[in-house]
């Protein structure tokens, strides 16, 4: 089968590498339909990543199950599913608390897209083995279109986890949201849906903001930063003066959520930040454990990520396209095993 490596700074290629197999009876093998890269992969095909290529590449899919193992009773051949990014057993102390991408059962860090925790492959690769299958895939609802919901497996269930719980404690709190990518729309789509009193979206790219203002959202190239302004901030930059500009922003015991990735240097506000009270998380998803709500506010019809995919491209493009600057292709696969 082909896999999708990233070799050098803007360049991926199709290189054969083994079918896999079934290594276990809780493993299965499942066929990417619509693939999309996650914001993060735009900085590593830029060359900004730590970690030096090759590597398969890849971990936002909607996927066809293939083929399953005796234990595996969740899902069927045939079935389409969201493959989550981290590699998770379901089943080890911190699955269980809802820790998935800090699972024990694998190295730490493990993943698809990246050769940290081990070698799991990329989801732009024509199959895909998927250990603890039965606790890792989620069934795509009925209804749910597999392009507009590529990126569940990460951005568009990192964005629900960005904003609805702040949302669900604090009605109607006010959003600001400091974004370069995907993420940052998606969090506008989805505070608007379950409530905000104000989003203010800021982004230097004139298209999202226009895009983030049919999501309802005030927008702003950029800010200074507004003083005692939102309750919550939400970046997505990988820039490290951008989340100092949202700690800024908020008001006393205020909440910042960082998409992390920051790949250079720059320095926080820690004086400012305590004197205000802040409190700052930043850190992987658990994607899988709150992967079935955010799938549940997609089918219920108030939300639209669809409007966020750039471009609808065919597999065979990914050599050549996945490299160019777009905001959130997705790369699908027809055929058998895939969509048409």
């Amino acid at each position: 089968m082909r896999e999708l490596t990233y070799v050098a700074k803007r360049t991926v290629e199709w290189r054969e590498v083994p079918d896999p197999v079934l290594r276990s009876d809780r493993d299965a093998v499942v066929a990417p339909v619509a693939a999309t890269p996650c914001d993060v992969d735009s900085a590593i095909l830029a060359g900004h990543g730590p970690i030096a290529p090759p590597f398969a590449i890849g971990h936002e899919c909607v996927a066809r199950v293939v083929e399953t193992g005796d234990a595996i009773t969740h899902v069927a051949p045939g079935d389409l599913v969201v493959v989550p990014w981290a590699i998770s057993c379901g089943a080890c102390d911190r699955c269980r608390a809802g820790l998935t991408a800090h699972c024990t059962a694998v190295p730490h860090m493990a993943m698809f897209g990246a050769p940290i925790g081990g070698s799991w492959g990329g989801l732009f690769s024509d199959l895909v083995r998927v250990p603890w299958a039965d606790a890792m895939l989620v069934p795509l609802p009925a209804g749910l279109d597999p392009v507009a919901m590529a990126s569940a497996s990460d951005n568009w269930s990192l964005a629900w986890r960005l904003v609805a719980p702040h949302l669900r404690e604090k009605p109607g709190a006010r959003v600001l949201v400091v974004a370069r990518g995907s993420i940052g729309l998606y969090v506008c789509d989805i505070a608007r849906a379950l409530g905000a009193g104000d989003v203010l979206y800021v982004d230097p790219d004139p298209a999202h903001r226009a895009l983030a203002e049919t999501y309802g959202a005030r927008t702003a190239e950029a800010i200074e930063p507004i003083h005692h302004g939102f309750e919550l901030a939400v970046e997505s930059t990988g820039r490290v003066d951008q989340l100092a500009l949202a700690l800024r922003s908020l008001v006393p015991e205020g909440f910042c959520e960082s998409a992390g990735n920051h790949f250079r240097p720059g320095e926080l506000p820690l004086l400012e930040m305590y004197l205000t009270g802040v409190s700052l998380r930043i850190a992987r998803d658990n994607v899988r454990t709150h992967l079935p709500r955010a799938l549940d506010l997609a089918r219920s019809g108030e939300v639209d990520p669809r409007r966020v995919v750039s471009d609808v491209l065919d597999w065979e493009q990914l050599p050549e396209a996945l490299p160019e600057r777009h905001l959130k292709p997705v790369f699908v696969r027809s055929g058998p095993q895939g969509g048409g």
